[in-house]
Formats: C-alpha cells, sequence, structure tokens
C-alpha cells in the first residue's frame, strides 16, 4: 500500500503543482485529466474499507493526505474527500448488500458518491426538511428540492433527506441511483472560491427507488455521523492553505525590500511570522485531536451505534470552527501585507482566501455550529467538559 501521505504530497508536489490554477469553469470530475491521475496513483477514495477492496485509511492520516492535497488546490482536496460523507453513511448504516456494491466500486473506479441535506426554505434547520418520501409497498416515492450538493452530477449514486409524509417526524436518508427516473440534477452553482468542485440543486419528482434503499435510523442523526469526518477534512484544508501562506509569505520577503533591508530582517515581520507558526500548530493540534477520537470510535466493532448515540462529536466541531476562524485572520493578515497584490484576482494569496473562507460556510456556518455546541454540549450540565 506505500505510505499515502508521501504518496499525496508527491502527487501534490509533481501534478498539482504543475496544472495551470482551476478557475470558475474548471470541474473536478471524473473524467478531469487531474482525476484520472489520481485514480491511477490508487489515491481516489482512500478511506473506503479493505474489506470492500479499498485501502481503509484512517482520519489520522487523512488529516495529513488532505493537508497535502490542499496546500496546491483546495478545490482538489474537497472534492477529493467529500465522498467520505456519504459513503461512510452508507457504510455504517446501509443494507450490506447495497453498501457492498457501491462502495466496492468507489474501491474500485475511484468513483464519486453525493449528499443532499440542505434545502432553499429550511437551510441547515434539517428539521424543517420540506423533501418527502412515501413507501408504496417496496418502493418509496421521494418528491422535493434540494440545494447545494456537491460532486452530484457525476456522483454514482447520492443519499437524500427526505421526511415520511404519513409521518413527518420521521426522517429518512435514501440512497438514490444516478440514473433514477424523477432525478434531475440542476444547473450548477458559481463558487466564490474552491474553483474546481462543482456544486449542483436537484429536484425530485416521483423519483421510484427501492424500499431496501433507506439506511437504518433517523436520518438527520445519519446525516450528522456522516459530516463528523467531513467537518475534520474541512479543517484540514485550512492547514494546507495556512503552510502554503506562510511559504509565499517568506518568499515574498525574501525579495520585498523595506528601509533598505530584505523584508525577512524586518522585526515585525518575524513577530508576524511567529505567531502564524504558532496559529498553524494549534490547527494541527485540533485536527489530530477530533481524528484521533473519529478513529478511536471507528474501530470499535460497535462503532455504528457509538457513533449514533452521540450524533455530533464535540472535537470535530471545534475542529472545524477553530481552523475556519484562525486561518480565515491568517489569510486576511496575509491580503493585506501582500499589498495591492494581495487583492488581484490571480495572485496565489488572494486564491488562499477566498478557499480559506469557505471553512467557516461549507458543511455547516459557524452560526450553526455554535448552537450545536451549546445545544449539545453547553445547555447540558451533564455533558460539560
Amino acid at each position: 500500500m506505500g505510505d499515502i501521505v508521501e504518496q499525496a504530497r508527491h502527487f501534490g508536489r509533481t501534478v498539482l503543482a504543475a496544472a495551470p490554477a482551476p478557475d470558475v469553469e474548471t470541474v473536478y470530475d471524473d473524467r478531469h485529466p487531474l482525476w484520472e491521475q489520481f485514480r491511477s496513483a490508487d489515491l481516489a477514495d482512500w478511506w473506503v474499507p479493505a474489506e470492500y477492496g479499498g485501502r481503509g485509511v484512517g482520519l489520522c492520516e487523512s488529516v495529513n493526505v488532505v493537508s497535502e492535497l490542499s496546500y496546491h488546490d483546495a478545490g482538489f482536496a474537497f472534492a477529493a474527500f467529500l465522498p467520505i460523507l456519504a459513503s461512510r453513511m452508507l457504510e455504517l448504516y446501509g443494507p450490506e448488500e447495497l453498501a457492498r456494491r457501491y462502495l466496492a466500486e468507489m474501491a474500485t473506479h475511484g468513483s464519486f458518491a453525493a449528499a443532499l441535506g440542505s434545502e432553499a426554505e429550511a437551510g441547515s434547520e434539517l428539521a424543517r426538511t420540506q423533501t418527502t418520501f412515501r413507501r408504496d409497498g417496496d418502493v418509496l416515492h421521494i418528491n422535493g428540492d434540494k440545494q447545494f450538493s456537491t460532486n452530484l452530477a457525476f456522483a454514482r449514486f447520492c443519499l437524500v433527506l427526505a421526511r415520511d409524509v404519513d409521518n413527518p417526524r420521521d426522517f429518512a436518508l435514501i440512497l438514490v441511483p444516478s440514473d433514477s427516473p424523477g432525478f434531475v440534477v440542476g444547473q450548477r452553482w458559481p463558487m466564490s472560491g474552491l474553483h474546481g468542485t462543482a456544486t449542483y440543486p436537484a429536484t425530485f419528482t416521483d423519483c421510484v427507488v427501492p424500499a431496501a434503499n433507506r439506511l437504518s435510523g433517523n436520518g438527520i442523526r445519519i446525516l450528522e455521523v456522516g459530516l463528523d469526518a467531513s467537518r475534520i477534512l474541512m479543517a484540514s484544508i485550512a492547514i494546507g492553505l495556512t503552510r502554503r501562506i506562510r511559504d509565499l509569505s517568506m518568499d515574498y520577503a525574501a525579495s520585498k525590500r523595506l528601509g533598505g533591508q530584505p523584508l525577512n530582517r524586518n522585526a515585525v515581520f518575524g513577530a508576524r511570522m511567529g505567531q502564524l507558526e504558532m496559529e498553524l500548530e494549534t490547527m494541527k493540534a485540533q485536527c489530530r485531536c477530533a481524528a484521533a477520537e473519529y478513529d478511536d470510535i471507528y474501530q470499535r466493532s460497535d462503532r455504528a451505534a457509538v457513533f449514533y448515540a452521540d450524533g455530533v462529536l464535540k472535537s470535530a466541531i471545534v475542529a472545524k470552527m477553530h481552523c475556519g476562524q484562525v486561518g480565515w485572520r491568517v489569510a486576511s493578515r496575509a491580503s493585506e501585507a501582500f499589498g495591492g497584490l494581495g487583492y488581484t484576482a490571480g495572485h496565489d494569496i488572494q486564491r488562499c482566501l477566498r478557499d480559506m473562507r469557505h471553512i467557516a460556510i461549507v458543511e455547516g456556518g459557524d452560526d450553526v455550529l455554535r448552537e450545536l455546541l451549546y445545544g449539545r454540549y453547553v445547555k447540558r450540565a451533564s455533558r460539560r467538559g
């Protein structure tokens, strides 16, 4: 299998670093040359368990993989790891036959999977979901509209959050194959950052799938479990971007002169870079802590039940919030330090700034996560650490 972190580092330095910077038209789908090289290097879907033919890489190593990829291209890193959201939910709570079919395909072909939760009216308030399903014998009929789903247009399957028409308190996650009649992917959303990723809305009009495609358990709780892994990896994008900002700043300081001396000899600049290095280490520590807790649970034989009981891992939320907030401060200061260059559209620092902003928005905005922390871990005295 080899050292996957070293493989990711090599791929970043030799392939991503040499590729043209993505723009708003770029789509890292399963036909893009970079994805084909990634897949050929046996890096795609690296977390899929060995029992399904995958590499079974844990989240601790995955944090480093994503950091290496995002150092060069945060959009590629996001597109590459996001299928863990749907695939991990399917693995833990889907019927074995269904999980084996789709996860084995991901391991073999490096294919994509997507998840659909948010809606125009409900936003991140998943309990207000208006997409519905109705059981009719051995099939489910799905109707409704979803808002944001990355990789959806080329995913082999998606998991859709819907509520039961006959029991509005019953929420389900339902696997919908990409070729299902009544399932239509809308026009791609243009995003300000994370160029190369492709995010779409979707409409379900009497979309019929087998009743066996429903995952076991409450759909909202299952989605919370899935987001634990993807939020930790979202946070690790900020680590890669911060490392990139540090190195770009040092390169700039070596040639930029201030008061007749190279900027890297300036005491104020040195102090700021020392502060950045401290902040980078706190980001790494938060991600490592969250990933280690996740891996400890995942290695248990009763992992599905343990994850389900908690739903939201406190460490995952903290990692995403901390890395997003600290990373944004780092990127904003760097943009100022580069002056006019730091605000030009084609500059690497401006690209890092745009990409970093997404950390606090994607996979649950900070206000949503603050409310989760308060409701799950502060309001209940028994759960305060």
